[in-house]
Parts: structure tokens; sequence; C-alpha cells
């Protein structure tokens, strides 16, 4: 695998894949690789003859007081997991890299990522959007994989590609999980040991009310409710927000119309994301969660 720190490193090593007839795939990330990164890129790899994954703690998707200092890095370690996971090139920028001094332009979605994680960090998807268009124009992939677990941020990128004519196909890629449940994140370090226990708690929850709501036991206005005091009261922590969602992120007032249930939970100084699907007629979420 290579290791590439600028544009035009990247841009010649693409051309010269593309110029033999490789599909260029991309995986976005900012590091801190994790069993759910690696699935991604092996997701990628499988799809694409050249697998470009980025290496960038992103600054402008972080709000004043979140973690943009203290963020997971270990460029080592995450160059070895993406080499065995079958990346061909990692591109590992330095921030004015990929912006120059004084930029002042941005892509921002204006729809989708307004509620949810959005109303609680202002600017954060607009941080997205910018990087991850400016990713697109530097590889020009054929495919780029955007995981599940993200489910705002992978339905903002959709719709951003969409409206923008962006030549790519979005592949969405599993939401992995722990062992005991626990959506798979770099942030899960922060957890110290009685709040890492307490964490797969909030999973156990939302697989019940999926379930209530698939099987048509509950009315969704009380299996939210029900279930937003479960998990304050199992895992200790703080619910941001839990909402039932079709599958353009509006909120859901019938079963018929819910396809996930989305929550972000604050535990201790962690805040958590995680989301369940509701099939039809089905009883909670299957294996990836």
């Amino acid at each position: 695998m290579e290791l590439v720190r600028t544009k035009d490193e990247v841009r010649r090593a693409v051309a010269g894949r593309r110029a033999g007839e490789k599909i260029i795939g991309l995986v976005p990330t900012m590091g801190g690789f994790h069993e759910g990164h690696l699935t991604l890129m092996r997701l990628c790899a499988g799809r694409a003859g050249f697998t470009v994954a980025s290496l960038f703690v992103n600054p402008i998707q972080f709000g004043p007081g979140e973690d943009l200092e203290s963020y997971p890095r270990h460029e080592q370690r995450d160059r070895e997991l993406a080499a065995g996971a079958g990346v061909d090139l990692l591109f590992a920028p330095a921030v004015d890299e990929m912006y120059a001094p004084g930029c002042s332009t941005f892509v921002e979605e204006t729809e989708l990522g307004q509620g949810l994680c959005g109303a609680s960090r202002p600017g954060h998807f607009r941080g997205v959007t910018t990087v991850v268009t400016k990713l697109l124009n530097i590889v020009q992939p054929d495919l780029a994989v955007f995981g599940r677990k993200d489910l705002q941020q992978l339905m903002v990128i959709r719709r951003m590609v969409r409206d923008l004519d962006f030549p790519v196909e979005i592949i969405e890629g599993p939401l992995v999980r722990e062992p005991d449940g626990l959506a798979m994140s770099s942030r899960n370090v922060y957890l110290d040991e009685s709040r890492r226990a307490a964490a797969p708690g909030m999973y156990a929850v939302l697989m019940r009310a999926a379930a209530q709501i698939a099987g048509g036991q509950r009315q969704i206005s009380a299996a939210l409710a029900a279930a937003r005091e479960e998990i304050e009261r199992k895992t200790g922590g703080r619910l941001e927000y839990l909402e039932a969602l079709d599958n353009e992120l509006a909120a859901a007032d019938e079963a018929a119309g819910c396809a996930y249930l989305a929550a972000a939970l604050q535990l201790g100084a962690t805040r958590l994301i995680d989301n369940v699907r509701v099939p039809p007629g089905g009883s909670g979420d299957g294996p990836d969660g």
C-alpha cells in the first residue's frame, strides 16, 4: 500500500490506474480505525480495482468545545490495518493541503442535515459535505463507501451527490457492532469502564422498540416514550434525541412508514449515536444492527 500526502500524488496515482481501466473506489475516514472501517475498506476493495482511503481529521466538521484536538490519531497503526484490508492508496494530507489559506467556499445540504445530529452540531454537516466534495473532486472515484452507523451522514451525502450530479455510486456499508451490541466508533475509547459496560443498553432498548413497532404491539409515540425512559435509566446517560424515521429521514408517525429508529446519547463526556432498522412486519434488525 502506498501512502501519499498531497492532492497531486493522489491524482497521478489514480490517473495511472484509470488508464488501465480499473474501477476506482474511495473510503473517506478520519482514522482511528476499527473493524467498522475495515469492513468498509474490504467492501470497497471487493468492488473496485483500486481502493483509495483518506485519513484526515477534518477540522471544519468540529464545533467549538468538541473533540478535535483529542480525536484518536494513530497513523502507523491505521496504515497497517488499511493495508491488511485491501487499501491500495492511503491519502493522509495535512490541513493546509486540504484547505488553502483564507478558504471561503463551502458546500451545504440544507434539508436532511438540519435535524437530528445537525440540530445539536450546527455546521457539522456543512463540514462533512465540503470535505467529501473535495475528496470526490481529488480522487474522482467510480464508487464511494459510507457506513450506515452514520445514517444521517450517509443520507446527506447521497442527496448531495444526486443534487450536484457527481458521477459516483454511493454504496452503503454495514453497521458493525462489538459482541455486546455497541456500535463501533473511534470515540468508544473515551468511555471509562463503567460507562463502557452500560453503553450497549441503548442498542438493546432500540431493538426491543423496533420489534414492538414492527409487530404492531405499540404505537410509535408510546414505544419511543418507553424507550427514552429505559435508555436513560439503563445507561445513566442523557438522550439528545430518539426518533422514528422513514427512508428519507422524515419523522414517521405510523409503523407502516417507519424505517429506522435513530438515537444520540451523551454518556459522560462521550457522545454515542446508533440506529436500527424497523423492517415492515419484521421483528427488529438483523445481524448488522
